[in-house]
Order: C-alpha cells, then sequence, then structure tokens
C-alpha cells in the first residue's frame, strides 16, 4: 500500500519505477535524461554546456560510448579486465559460476559462507553466512526476477543494454572481532571501525585518471550482512584529509584514522582509471588485503548526487574534463 500511495503522490518515483519496468523503451536517450533530471533536480539539463557534476555524468551517458565500458559494468568480465590490469591477487576470489539460471546452482559445492549477485545489474547481492541456514527459495525468487530485468532501462545507463543476466558466488569477505573501541575515543582506526561496523566501502572518485576525492561509506553493510539504516559517509581528499562536504548520510560521529596502506589504495586506482574522465574505483582493505569491489562509470548514475554544502557540485563537475574542455586545456599550454 505505501508503495502504491508514493507512486501516486512522488513522480521522480513513479517514473523511476515505470522506466524499471521498460515502459519508456522508445523514449529518446536524450529526452530521457532530461525528464529524470528535471525530476530528480528541478532544474533544466544543460547538455550543450555542462558544468555541474551531475550534468557532466549525463553528458557523459549520452555522448562517452566506448564498447569497452560493458565489460567494465559486467561483474564478471570485469574480473579479467581488473586481473590484466592490475592483477589477480585484487580480486575478491569467485567460489562458483556463472550460471544463467538460479536452478543450476549446485549448493553443495559452495563454501558454508559465500555472496550470490548478479553480473548484469547493480544492487542484486544477497549474502549467505550460515549455508545451513540460508534460505535459497528466497534467494531464487529474488535472483531469478532479477535475471529478467534489464537493468539499462532503470537510468539508461547504456553500456549495462548487452551485459548477459548471469549469476556468481564470490568469497565472503569479513575482517576478524575485537573488543570495540574505548568509550570517549579521541579517533578510531579503520581497522577496528571496520571489525565493529562491517566493510566499510571505499569508493575512490579518479577524475581523468587522478584519485581527487575518496567517498568512504561506514555501516553501509553489518558484520551480518544485512543493509543498515544507520550509516555513515565521509568525503576525503587523496591524502585521506576530510574534505569540507558530505553527501546524503551523516560524518561518522569521531576522527577516522588513515589505513596504512592507503597510499596503495590511491595507486591502485589511478593505475584502473587512466583514460577515464570519470570512473570510481571501489575497494576493501581486509586485514591489510585490498580487494577490488567494483568499477562504476556514472556515480548514483548522474540522477542522486546530493551534496551539503551545494556548491560542491560545481567543484567536482569541475573536475571532470569533457573532450572539449581537454582540448582547450591543452590549446593554452
Amino acid at each position: 500500500m505505501n508503495k502504491f500511495l508514493r507512486l501516486l503522490s512522488d513522480p521522480k518515483f513513479r517514473f523511476s519505477v515505470l522506466a524499471a519496468k521498460g515502459f519508456y523503451k522508445t523514449m529518446p536517450d536524450k529526452e530521457f535524461y532530461e525528464k529524470s533530471y528535471w525530476l530528480s533536480y528541478g532544474k533544466k539539463l544543460d547538455l550543450e554546456h555542462p558544468q555541474g557534476f551531475s550534468e557532466k555524468i549525463m553528458w557523459l551517458k549520452l555522448h562517452d560510448r566506448k564498447p569497452l565500458y560493458t565489460t567494465l559494468v559486467d561483474k564478471y568480465a570485469v574480473r579479467r579486465y581488473i586481473a590484466d590490469k592490475v592483477g589477480e591477487d585484487y580480486l575478491i576470489p569467485l567460489v562458483g559460476g556463472p550460471w544463467e539460471r538460479f536452478e543450476d546452482i549446485d549448493f553443495s559445492a559452495l563454501p558454508n559462507q559465500f555472496v550470490l549477485k548478479c553480473t548484469h545489474d547493480s544492487g542484486s547481492v544477497i549474502v549467505c553466512r550460515d549455508k545451513e541456514h540460508f534460505d535459497i527459495a528466497a534467494a531464487g525468487k529474488k535472483l531469478s526476477r532479477r535475471l529478467k530485468r534489464n537493468y539499462y532501462y532503470g537510468n539508461r545507463e547504456w553500456p549495462y543494454k548487452d551485459v548477459p543476466p548471469r549469476i556468481i558466488a564470490e568469497a565472503y569477505m569479513h575482517s576478524e572481532g575485537v573488543s570495540p573501541c574505548p568509550a570517549g575515543a579521541a579517533s578510531i582506526s579503520a581497522a577496528q571501525l571496520q571489525r565493529e561496523r562491517g566493510l566499510l566501502d571505499y569508493r575512490f572518485m579518479c577524475f581523468n585518471g587522478r584519485v581527487r576525492a575518496l567517498f568512504l561509506n561506514v555501516g553501509v553493510i553489518d558484520r551480518q550482512g544485512h543493509t543498515t539504516e544507520n550509516c555513515y559517509s565521509n568525503v576525503y581528499d587523496r591524502e585521506f584529509r576530510p574534505l569540507p562536504v558530505r553527501e546524503e548520510e551523516p560524518n561518522y560521529p569521531i576522527p577516522i584514522e588513515k589505513p596504512e596502506n592507503f597510499e596503495a589504495m590511491v595507486a591502485l586506482a589511478e593505475q584502473l582509471s587512466q583514460g577515464f574522465p570519470l570512473l570510481r574505483v571501489d575497494q576493501y582493505n581486509i586485514d591489510g588485503q585490498i580487494k577490488i569491489g567494483e568499477l562504476t562509470l556514472y556515480h548514483n548514475a548522474g540522477l542522486a548526487n546530493i551534496f551539503d554544502p551545494p556548491e560542491w557540485d560545481g567543484i567536482f563537475g569541475s573536475w571532470i574534463k569533457l573532450p572539449e574542455e581537454q582540448q582547450a586545456a591543452l590549446s593554452s599550454l
């Protein structure tokens, strides 16, 4: 009932739901982007002279279309790309798949803990921490439904359009638990925080091959593998110094200490992002071992980037150098 009422009262939500179901398949991409941008931000999308972060992401969705991008968003195919670029040691181990149907999964061959995910979309992740109590029927219902869905239609992120729908199983990654951080501590180490709140999600924002910002998500997934409501997000520069901006979630209440191997994470992100105007390189740092989560071309699809203070949309946007801007910069040298 709540979803039905929201469909009636919230035009942005209604457009998103109908788009995901393919209701606007015949709408040209440019018109789709203009409509979705207006519903998201309440202002007109300027594709002729984009300035802000979100505007430039929409421009890239429309104009920057390389066949390689389909590989990058395919969660199975991208593994080979990452291995070729930086080595297999940075991959989360694959423990099964790919499978084209959920019914093809042999659960007896999987370890006691694993993570199932679809390769052709975003968000279809199911965590198993104890196979004996794993609800196979519920997992099958969710993933089988996702396999039938073309993720491209929801936000018109075109690289997803031709990704074959499959399921893979990855190793369940976690840190060993330790005693809680003492009350009243002046700061907390990243490792300690991760052991208390679940894996930290390091989202390195790379602009034309250089890390300019890190969006660090805290507590989005708890130690039981469940999505939480009480989560935090901090924004840092490439030296792990806090930037005076935040996204929707609040900052973590006490300072977080820089991981010991943070420079290695930055170098890895820059190695993977060479040649891209914008690439988000998601990483995990698990007991000193760095693992690549995924590569993201369009942060929040360009439709959910709300910064506080709002002028940071322009600052982040200025860091994306579109082809004509790159040419202008070269001409001024």
